[in-house]
Parts: C-alpha cells; structure tokens; sequence
C-alpha cells in the first residue's frame, strides 16, 4: 500500500478547518488549534474504499484491509485534532493514556504488523514517546493496581517486542512487580483487584504478555490467581456469561424484564480479554484448560444471543429492552468467535456463519468520518445508543475483529503465538517521530555545530548497547551429570510429548493429551536450538517459558501445522495428507549412546480413496547430527503411495531463507532466515535416491517426494544444526558436513 502523502501545500490550520467541516458523526466537533507533534498526513485518511460485505461468506483480505486502513486512519485523523489533555483520566476523545484510548491501541497495533502503511506505527510511536512509556495512578496505591490504568502497557509492550529497545518495557515492569505480590496475596479480603468485568481485558493480557516477553513466569501466575478470583463472584455458569460486576447480583440492578443484566461490552471485554491471555499463555500453562473451557462456554453462549442484524444488544439477557444497534460489545464478540476458529478452538462450520454476519453488520456502522458509529458511551451497564455515538474503544474492537476475519483465509494457527521478528534499524527510524531541534538552532553555523554536537554524543557516551548484553534472565543452572548421552523421554507433564536429544541435537514430537487441548497440532517434527553436550530438554521445560534461551539454548521453532523438521504425509492431487498426533509408543534405549523409539499414527484419510497408518521408528546414536527413522506405511489399498517428507518454510526481515534440492543424492535442505533474533536452523533430509519420485511445495511446507510401497519399510535421516550452538556457525559449514555423511537406507529388523 502506498504510504499517505503529505500535505505541501496547506498550512496546517487551512487543512484541519476544511477536515473539520467534513467531519460527520462526532458529537463533539474537534478543535482546529494545531497541535505540536502531530504529523500533517494523519490529519487526511485516506479515499472511503466499499465497506459492504455479504454476510453469508468470508470476504477476502483484499477487500477487507483496505478498510481496516481507511477506519484506523480516520480514528487517528479524529484523535489528532484535538488538543491533548494534560490529565487524561476521564478523556473520551482525545490521544491519552487511559484505556478509552488504549483500546484502540491495541487493535491499531496489530495492524501495524500487516499494513505497509508506517503511519499508523508512526502515530503509537509518537503516543508512547509523548507519555514516556510510563502510566496513571501514581496518586494512590489502589489506583496503581487499577486495571485501567494498565490497558496502555500492551502498546509498550507491542513497541518492545518490534525493537528490543529496554526502556520502553522499564516502567511497565516496575508497575508490574508492584502489582504481582498484591495479585499474590492471601486471600484476607473480600475485595477483589479485578472486581469488574472490563478489567478482564485491561490488565491480564498485559500480564500473560510480559511473562512471554521476558521468560519470567511471575505474572502469568499472578493473573492466574486473581483472574479465578473474579470468575469465581462474576461467572455464572448456567447463564454462560459474565456479570459486569458483584452489583448485578441483587434485586435492584435486575434488567427491565425481572432478569439479570449481562452487559455486552462487559461480556465482550471479557472475550477479547481472554483471547489475548490465550495469545501469550503457554500450551502447557497447568492452568489453561480453565480459561479455553469458559471461552467455549461462552462463544457457544453468544451464538444463541446474536440477533437478526448480525450484532448483538446492549442487554444480551433482554434485546427487547435495549433494541438499538451496539458495536462496542459486538466488535469484540465478532474478534474473538473469528479468532477461536482461527486458533482451531472453535468449529469453523457453527461459528463462521455468525461471524461473517457480524462483520457485514459492522461495517453497516462506519460512519461518513470513517469511525465506528453505534457504539456505546463510557459507563457500567446497558443504556440505549445512538448511531452516531463513538467511541476509540469501538475503533479498536473493530480492527481486532477485522484482522482475524482476514485470516478466516488461512490455515489454522498454532498457540501461543510464536515471538515477533525484531524490525530493522531502518524500519524503526521511518516509525518513530524524531524530535525537532530547538528554536536557537538558526543558520548554517548553528546547524553545522549542532551536528557536531550529535555525533559526539553518539561517539563519546557509554553505549551499553554495544556490548550486546541479553535482558536479565535466569539461567538454567549446569547439572551435577554433565555426562554426554542420548535420551528419549515420554512426557505425560508435558502433554505427552516424546522428547529425544543426544550431545549434538535436540527434538521433540507431540502426543495425544496436546492434540485434545490444542488443535493445531499435528506430527510435524520439532526442533531444539542446542548449546551443551549433556540432556537439557527437561530442565528446560520446567520455566513456562521454555522459549526463551537460558544458556543451554531454546525451542524457539515453530512446528504448527507443517512437517517441521522431517514430518511425513502422503502427497496425492498435489496435496498432503498428512496424520495428527502419534496415539501409542515405545521407548527401547536411553541413556547411553543410543536414544531410540518407536511411535504409532492413527489412521488418517487421503482424500476420499483410501485411508493409511504409520508405525515409525527413531533412532539418534550419540555424535550425530542426523535421526534416523523407519517408517512402515500401511493402507486399505494396496496402490502404491508417494510420500512428501517435509520441511517448514520459514519467512522473516531476515528473507526466505536457502532451500537445496538434490534428487540425485536424495538430500533437501532448507537452512532458515534468522528468526526473532536467535541464529539460524539449519535442517536436512536424506532419503535414497532411488526412491526419489521428485520435489513439491505447499502453502507450508517444501517436500522431497519418494515412491512407497505400503507395508514395505524405508528408511530416511533428518539432521539439524543451530548456528548458536557448538558445531556450525554458517550455512556453509553445516552443507559441507552434510556431504561427507554416509547414510544407510536398509531397514534393520
């Protein structure tokens, strides 16, 4: 998308007046004083693009981000032209720090990871910068645990993990280890921290975020508690929905119909809450299957409230009473029902539908100034809304849910989401707003020995940066036994995983207790950066972050739904079939100079023509870079089969990474770009070269192809590398060592 041009020919006043007297929908009409900072090409969104969708199908993205784009830039065009207040607590309008405005952060945010548009980063840039990355509520110990207060620090967060740059997360990790031994107390109070609704998506995604970020399981199980704590007096389990807060309970704040009131933005927060947490939390958090259970409860609740225009009422338990169009609690609703179907947690045949619905419905609501109309005034329960009411909280409700209607496009994601590449130095100068010189810089002279001056700082002060220091984290600390050996271990702690390293690699395949708890997972192989001679995998797995390296290395790839490191299928009408999680397994060696295992795949269909199965065994001596694997393919027909042995395809800043193909030798190769910051894999397939039957790529993978007999025997290696680790440091060198290994391709019994 082409970025939009700036104004050369208006002064900044001409322009906003002639903004303003377009401007349709707001009931405050924007001041046209300018305002120091703000950048002439926010002031224009771009052209109105078609904003009507069908609601009985999923529109393209193509159709959809351009909307995204023009409602984003028309709700930072409104937010731009008001003054900034210097106390923001109570600000409806204007950019601020308080969650009105951090919602729609929040959703701008996200978009800014697709769009090629920078003003949009631009602007949250300059937000951040102008409140110093730093928070409200410094007035009071109880208003520093005010959720509200926090919904901003998912902005600094997300500015964070795009930069590396430590002193955007340094005030909100101040204001959450003040946070974490109230949200750890005993219970000696009545009093809840998060004793409404909203407060769900303000501060717990924050929290579940920065353990992600920093490695540090602290406060995702600080969250934890308080989190059970509020749905334990606010979840009602026979209703399936949330109460907006403990007043709701009694006789005096029943509904017009003598029921109770379930506030749809309440509920909707708490969705959109929940759906973030979720983002962050790892697959094997002990508590996760409590917070995936009640968003299924609820999106199965919500399907049943939504009403005949698409959207839903600002009283789920009473329509009739409050029959007017809502968005600010819809927007939400749609956002997360697209999003469990996205993340496998939701059946895309019963959900689509009332998410496309919602959607249409959505954009029926944008109004001639391109922001969300509909949506509901600041306040604690239902009242009626006009269709000109907005609000920033809508916009980014509405932007959340319009990114996961885009990718209805694509295949399932896999949880919790991997960690963001860093941006490039260049990506970063383009989105930051740079500070202009001061007034006393006039002339040539002036300006010539001010940058002199510049570049003195920059050549004379101690950079810390320079020295390339990791962010504090724990370390694993070294065992007694640093023995080298070959391992494999099942792991009912962790889902069932069937883990397998020696002193060169490390590995991992996914067993059935994950594929009942995550759906995307599948049989692809995964693949452990290694730095050490001695078994880490375990002591590793013990921190819930276990993507992040503490010394000995880290599971930084992301399997998802493809073959990873070596996963087979079965490629048939240029399509890979392929099996989930393997469902039975032996371990036969251990601990010594041979780690070898055998596991067996359910059968799984091929198109409708027939149906195969998998016994599969692994074996890793000690010294090798390479796996070797048995697989026995059996099927309902005896036709033979082509098999696709895979490797992910990989694309980050870094580039696509370099693939090699060699039917002759039988090898694949594919070694990765660099990604988030943590080297390269590198990763090889050989086969024998008689059995090749050609090469294929899909969506996620690239394949070497090979002819199978079905209950015939073959044999085929996988071998990976980390530049990080002890062995290989270049591409160069892990292709050299591929071609003096000799492979033997004979089943031994």
């Amino acid at each position: 998308m082409t970025p939009h041009p700036c104004l050369k020919h208006a002064t900044l006043s001409l322009v906003m007046s002639a903004l303003l007297a377009s401007s349709v929908g707001a009931a405050d009409a924007p001041q046209t004083t300018p305002v120091a900072g703000i950048e002439a090409r926010w002031l224009t969104p771009p052209p109105r693009p078609n904003t009507t969708f069908a609601p009985d199908r999923v529109p393209s993205r193509q159709a959809v981000l351009p909307v995204l784009e023009y409602v984003a830039a028309s709700q930072i065009a409104d937010m731009s032209r008001r003054p900034i207040q210097l106390s923001t607590g109570s600000n409806l309008s204007e950019i601020s720090s308080n969650w009105v405005a951090a919602t729609f952060y929040v959703g701008a945010a996200r978009l800014a990871r697709i769009s090629d548009n920078p003003d949009t980063l631009r602007f949250l840039t300059a937000t951040a910068e102008h409140y110093h990355y730093a928070f409200r509520g410094a007035r009071a110990e109880r208003l520093m645990l005010n959720a509200d207060e926090l919904a901003i620090g998912d902005l600094y967060q997300e500015l964070y993990a795009r930069r590396g740059q430590p002193g955007v997360l340094m005030p909100l990790q101040q204001r959450l280890d003040y946070m974490v031994p109230h949200l750890n107390r005993p219970q000696e109070t009545e009093a809840l921290i998060w004793w409404w609704s909203d407060a769900l998506f303000m501060a717990p995604p924050v929290l579940a975020r920065q353990s992600a970020l920093t490695g540090d399981p602290k406060y995702l199980k600080a969250m934890d508690k308080e989190w059970r704590r509020t749905a334990a007096r606010l979840w009602v389990e026979q209703d399936r929905l949330f109460l907006r807060d403990e007043r709701f309970k009694d006789e005096n704040h029943l509904g017009t119909d003598g029921k109770p009131i379930y506030w749809a933005r309440g509920n909707g927060w708490v969705m959109g809450g929940l759906v973030r947490v979720l983002e962050a939390m790892p697959a094997e958090f002990e508590g996760r299957a409590f917070y995936v259970d009640i968003f299924k409860k609820m999106a199965s609740r919500l399907i049943e409230l939504q009403q005949a225009d698409g959207l839903w009422r600002s009283d789920l338990n009473d329509p009739k009473g409050y029959p007017e169009a809502e968005t600010s609690g819809s927007a939400f609703f749609v956002y997360a029902l697209a999003w469990g179907i996205n993340h496998g947690l939701l059946d895309r045949a019963t959900y689509q539908p009332a998410v496309t619905q919602g959607w249409a419905a959505l954009n029926r609501h944008i109004l001639p100034n391109g922001l969300i109309g509909a949506a509901q005034k600041t306040g604690d329960r239902p009242v009626p809304t006009k269709p000109t009411d907005v609000g920033p909280y809508a916009t980014g409700a509405y932007l959340l849910a319009g990114i996961e209607v885009m990718d209805l496009n694509e295949p399932v994601q896999s949880l919790p989401e991997a960690p963001r590449p860093r941006d490039s130095d260049d990506a970063i100068l383009a989105t930051t707003p740079q500070p202009i010189a001061p007034v006393t810089v006039v002339g040539d002279a002036e300006k010539a020995r001010r940058e002199a001056e510049m570049k003195a700082t920059r050549a004379l002060a101690y950079d810390p940066a320079t020295l390339k220091r990791p962010a504090p984290i724990e370390k694993l600390t070294p065992p007694a036994d640093q023995t080298p050996r070959a391992v494999a271990r099942f792991a009912p702690d962790r889902f069932d995983d069937l883990l397998w390293e020696n002193d060169r690699v490390a590995h991992r395949i996914y067993g059935p207790a994950l594929e009942v708890r995550e759906a995307p997972s599948g049989s692809g192989i995964d693949v452990w950066a290694k730095r050490v001679r001695y078994p880490y995998m375990d002591r590793q797995l013990k921190f819930p972050n276990y993507h992040t390296d503490r010394g000995e290395g880290l599971d930084y790839y992301d399997v998802g739904r493809g073959r990873g490191a070596g996963g087979l299928g079965i490629w048939y009408e240029n399509k890979l079939w392929t099996s989930r999680n393997f469902t039975t397994y032996r371990i036969d060696k251990t601990g010594g100079d041979e780690a070898k295992f055998s596991v067996d795949y359910r059968p799984w269909p091929v198109d409708v023509v027939r149906k195969v199965w998998e016994t599969r065994t692994f074996s890793l001596p000690l010294g090798s870079n390479f796996t070797r694997m048995t697989s026995t393919l059996r099927s309902d027909t005896q036709e033979p089969l082509i098999v696709g042995i895979g490797i992910n395809k990989r694309k980050s800043d870094g580039g696509s990474g370099v693939v090699t193909k060699d039917a002759k030798a039988g090898i694949l190769s594919f070694w990765e770009p660099d990604v988030g910051d943590h080297g390269h894999i590198g990763i090889t397939i050989a086969v024998d070269p008689a059995m090749v039957a050609g090469f294929a790529e899909d969506a996620e993978n690239y394949l070497i192809l090979v002819r199978v007999t079905p209950g015939t025997p073959f044999v085929y290696y996988m071998g990976s590398a980390w530049d990080g680790g002890l062995d290989f440091k270049s591409r160069e060198a892990w292709d050299a060592f591929v071609k003096t290994q000799t492979f033997s391709f004979k089943p031994v019994p």
